[in-house]
């Protein structure tokens, strides 16, 4: 989840020998976030005094009656000091009533030993504070604590300007990299690309030598030199094994003297799993619902903000003040990222990608809706008969449903643009014990297309499953666009930061765009297809080297125009922008010597580069879809490789998949690196990845002048390169279900059968058409049936010459001709009706 923080951080490229990143020394600072700008990270306290960012600085509230001070503590570990060295701390404090408390300077654990004890007197009005002290000893264990408890009455205790300056210059940051050759540490498929990347001196070819778990040498080559990458400052050379295709475990590969972690030959079954992984994540994300430990083992717990005590929502939220004069239910949708805020604008692209994930289902010839059907992702819904990634995108459709502005009220069908925290919270906190008011912000015309868009495409795939459900969510998105379009340039502002991310976007024509597009695509009506062509958008080259994002949705609307059936004049260019957009972004790949889809024009990475990464993929995959091109297939699966382990920190940013993979993203929720009791990020949790602006302090400390791909660290204070969010897993569920599709790559399997579809009769919501199949082959089929998916609301009655079994949107023909020799063909004639929407032919047919 992205902070709008008022930090700019200008940084150069900076030329890294070897796996190593340099880093120069901060000023002797040992207290991080002493300003509070970046919320409450790292700071601590007890849990009877609750504090949050008001106004700048860190205030608690402090109970009456406790007997000592230590009964209650803000404070803040891992401070190191050096003996003999001389230390100033200093801070600005105040107390709603008159107090006196303690400064304290100690070991954060038994005896807590104390450097210094100070007992600054505070008052309503803020006051400076500055102490200094000489260290009597070693530790990285320090704590600087006030402890504030121990008073007759009941007041809130402020500080700012936290600092604790002295000693030595702490130890220059030096990640952990590995060996120097990087590689796909979950593995290749058998017969897809095969690549690695060696971090070396040498400007010459180098001998590699391939080796499974025997450490039998199987295959060897020559590496190819590419010189320094920019992205990270390293001179490399790359390895293509590609040739090799005996499947197996525990290969590595050996040049320059290094051998790489193991990784695996024949890959397609990891890649099932790490869909399923994937996008199950979303249900231990789930906000209003208890998590099922039975359903997702070690991640149990209750249900958050339902307005169970302490929580204060989120089933009857009220408007910031001066915003609205009524409350609104918006219980349920996900947990955006590590906070516990829900925003329209990113839960509208998460959804989005998750029911496009089963959209493809219908329209991509290799896609296997098997995999994502009904009981097969760990989640409560099973045995609905509703595929599951429905199930789990309808969580957070209900929840944007809910936040549309109710008939009657001003700025009626409007969209309230988020709802979070009215302070920011620390970490860890589970979200029932969250004790901090929620509040609805503002309606936007961002949030309220985003909501036009997604339910809009929802009405189209839940009509077959739920039509009241479908009809809910059509009409909703009408009433969504009509509200948008009265009222078109209503923004977020940029400050609305605390407490929960801003998500501003002062530019919504690209929403419109989208709106429009999956308006047009489910009605097929002739108010949203003008609104598509004349939209500036629609002839633009959309598919930006940054990639399409929350705040830019405009690829969204393109991709579903060329992929999904639909009317529209000038489709066969949209379908030919979409393969342009691809193969440019092949060449960002195969310039790279990391093998990297994303490349910003700025040079720098931006927060959340991982999910740029992943949906510049997603382009790349649809592109295949639409051509069977073999280069864009393998595009994508040399893609994945950057995220899951050949990357300049040989890391891999999906937690439980590769031997080195990240494991303490940014969430209050799987807190284990600050709380043991705690379980770390599900497997399948994609970590943001590098951020060239480093808006958290503890990046700001260890990763100054970065090069782009250095820009990381896997730990839980970093949330702006390691955080978690759902429209970056759910970039990673769609490509990674497409990868899962591929098998073991290579071609795909020849038809035997070529498939005309004609509609011959549409009128009054029935309509006949005909299929006719013919055997290209050049054996004689017998018992043949025809499969196809309607990606409308048709239904078929009636079929002449066969029968036609539909379930939900899937039809099965079964000819009376049975038979078919080589070069001969037999037509089904299918007599169905269109409840409503357009009546599109199939996108893809299968005949065996």
């Amino acid at each position: 989840m992205q902070r709008k923080l008022p930090i700019a951080i200008a940084a150069a490229l900076l030329i890294v020998p070897l796996g190593a990143s340099v880093a120069y020394a901060d000023p002797a600072e040992q207290i991080i976030n002493g300003t509070f700008d970046s919320g409450t990270d790292p700071w601590w306290w007890t849990g009877n005094s609750p504090a949050s960012v008001v106004d700048g600085r860190l205030c608690a509230n402090i109970p009456a009656g406790t007997a000592n001070p230590w009964d209650a503590i803000i404070g803040q570990n891992q401070i190191t000091l050096q003996a003999g060295e001389s230390y100033r701390l200093a801070f600005s404090a105040s107390a709603s009533v008159p107090v006196t408390v303690r400064a304290n300077v100690q070991l954060a654990d038994p005896p807590y030993t104390q450097e210094i004890s100070e007992t600054p007197q505070l008052t309503p009005a803020a006051k400076d504070f500055g102490y200094t002290f000489t260290a009597a000893a070693d530790t990285t264990g320090g704590q600087v604590a006030f402890q504030v408890g121990g008073s007759a009455s009941a007041y809130t205790f402020c500080v700012d300007n936290v600092s604790l300056q002295g000693g030595a210059p702490p130890p220059v940051y030096v990640p952990d990299t590995g060996p120097r050759v990087r590689v796909n540490q979950v593995g290749y498929l058998a017969d897809g690309p095969k690549r690695a990347t060696v971090v070396t001196e040498a400007t010459t070819a180098l001998p590699w030598q391939l080796r499974n778990a025997a450490g039998t040498v199987v295959a060897g080559g020559s590496t190819t030199p590419r010189g320094v990458d920019a992205t990270s400052g390293q001179n490399v050379q790359a390895v293509d094994f590609s040739g090799y295709r005996t499947q197996g475990k525990g290969f590595t590969l050996t040049a320059d003297g290094e051998t790489s972690v193991p990784f695996d030959i024949g890959a397609s079954t990891a890649y099932e799993q790490l869909r399923a992984d994937a996008l199950s994540w979303f249900y231990v994300q789930r906000s209003g619902i208890e998590i099922s430990d039975a359903i997702a083992p070690g991640y149990g717990r209750k249900a958050g903000h339902l307005g169970v005590a302490p929580n204060q929502g989120d089933t009857s939220v009220p408007c910031q003040a001066g915003g609205c004069d009524y409350r609104l239910d918006v219980r349920g949708g996900w947990y955006d990222a590590g906070d516990h805020g829900k925003y329209v604008v990113n839960g509208g692209i998460a959804a989005y990608q998750l029911m496009s994930t089963f959209e493809r289902t219908k329209v991509a010839a290799n896609a296997r809706p098997q995999s994502i059907a009904d009981g097969t992702l760990r989640l409560p819904e099973h045995g609905n008969a509703t595929p599951d990634v429905l199930d789990e995108a309808r969580w957070e459709l209900e929840f944007m449903l809910r936040m549309q502005v109710p008939a009657g009220q001003p700025l009626a069908g409007l969209v309230h643009h988020k709802v979070h925290d009215q302070n920011w919270t620390g970490l860890p906190l589970d979200p029932a014990a969250d004790p901090q008011p929620r509040e609805l912000h503002p309606p936007s015309t961002a949030a309220t297309l985003n909501l036009a868009a997604t339910a809009a495409q929802g009405a189209r795939l839940f009509a077959p499953y739920d039509k009241a459900f479908a009809a809910k969510l059509l009409a909703a998105a009408k009433t969504a666009y009509a509200a948008a379009l009265a009222h078109p340039a209503v923004y977020a502002p940029g400050s609305d930061s605390n407490g929960g991310g801003a998500y501003d976007d002062a530019d919504v024509s690209d929403e419109f765009y989208w709106a429009a597009a999956e308006l047009y695509i489910s009605t097929g009506e002739k108010a949203y297809r003008d609104a598509v062509t004349t939209s500036k958008w629609h002839t633009a080259d959309i598919f930006k080297p940054e990639g399409f994002s929350w705040g830019f949705t405009a690829a969204l609307g393109r991709l579903d125009l060329a992929s999904v059936p639909n009317g529209l004049p000038d489709r066969d260019r949209v379908r030919q922008s979409v393969v342009d957009g691809a193969k440019a972004y092949l060449a960002t790949i195969n310039a790279n010597p990391y093998g990297i889809s994303y490349a910003p024009g700025t040079g720098k990475y931006e927060w959340g580069s991982n999910s740029a990464v992943l949906n510049n993929l997603v382009v790349i995959a649809t592109a295949y879809d639409l051509t069977g091109s073999a280069d864009l297939r393998n595009g994508v699966a040399t893609g994945m490789d950057y995220l899951l382990g050949r990357n300049a920190l040989n890391q891999s940013y999906v937690t439980g998949y590769g031997e080195r993979s990240s494991r303490n993203q940014h969430t209050r929720i799987f807190a284990h690196q600050l709380n043991a009791a705690l379980p770390n990020p599900p497997k399948g949790s994609l970590a943001g990845g590098p951020n060239s602006y480093l808006q958290d302090p503890l990046a700001q400390k260890l990763l100054p002048g970065c090069a782009p791909q250095f820009c990381y660290v896997d730990d839980i204070n970093s949330y702006s390169t390691n955080e978690i969010a759902i429209n970056w897993n759910s970039a990673l569920s769609w490509v990674a279900s497409f990868v899962a599709d591929q098998g073991e790559g290579g071609a795909p399997k020849a038809s035997a059968c070529s498939v005309r579809y004609d509609t011959v009769l549409n009128l009054g919501g029935v309509f006949i058409a005909t299929a006719t199949v013919k055997n290209t082959g050049r054996q004689t089929v017998d018992n043949w049936k025809l499969r196809f998916a309607y990606t409308g609301t048709q239904r078929i009655e009636l079929a002449v010459n066969g029968t036609a079994v539909q379930t939900a949107a899937n039809v099965q023909v079964t000819p009376r001709d049975s038979r078919l020799r080589p070069g001969e063909q037999t037509t089904v004639v299918l007599v169905g009706t269109v409840p409503w929407g357009p009546n599109a032919a199939p996108a893809t047919f299968q005949c065996g």
